[in-house]
């Protein structure tokens, strides 16, 4: 049975090929290398495709930013890991995301979608799901989008300094604003 991804529990586990290791592909992410560290997970439909490229790009143009807040970021789609490697290395004027500065994962057999809740069943592919994994592997955030609508790098590294205030946040809470009083 799949287990599924619901917020303030634990997140579903997951070991999928990925591209950490470029020329090889033999370097697998595990939900388990990320413990202690903030985690995103960035579920998208397919490769050398319209809005992902924007996507995947601007979260690696953010990747200091996120670093600099303990944060690491996982982009996920079905595609095949030598699917990603093609992406990887193809310039960005030319549709490509060469110069990403985090691995691409590939969801092969489906399962991390399904169990993340994003997976377009009857195409195979996933939807844009963002999940942000605290460092002790709880699921604090969850946002799914249709096909057709990008995410922003900005509000994700928001809710994830907001998280990790530990603290009541209004909302447009901005880091450096104090929290609610309880």
């Amino acid at each position: 049975m799949t287990q599924t991804a619901m917020v303030g529990q634990q997140a579903p586990d997951f070991d999928m090929a990925s591209t950490k290791n470029i020329e090889k592909l033999d370097e697998n992410v595990k939900l388990s290398d990320y413990k202690g560290k903030w985690l995103v997970l960035l579920f998208y439909p397919l490769d050398f495709t319209f809005v992902c490229p924007t996507e995947l790009t601007t979260f690696s143009e953010r990747y200091d930013d996120f670093e600099g807040i303990g944060a690491e970021v996982i982009g996920v789609s079905t595609d095949s890991v030598f699917s990603h490697r093609a992406w990887l290395n193809t310039p960005r004027d030319k549709g490509g995301v060469e110069g990403l500065r985090y691995p691409l994962a590939a969801d092969a057999t489906k399962e991390v979608a399904r169990s993340y809740g994003v997976l377009v069943e009857d195409k195979g592919i996933a939807l844009r799901g963002l999940f942000v994994i605290d460092p002790e592997g709880v699921l604090r955030y969850g946002v799914v989008h249709d096909l057709n609508v990008g995410r922003s790098a900005e509000e994700t590294l928001r809710v994830i300094q907001a998280l990790q205030t530990g603290g009541l946040c209004q909302a447009e809470w901005k880091p450096g604003q104090k929290t609610l009083a309880a």
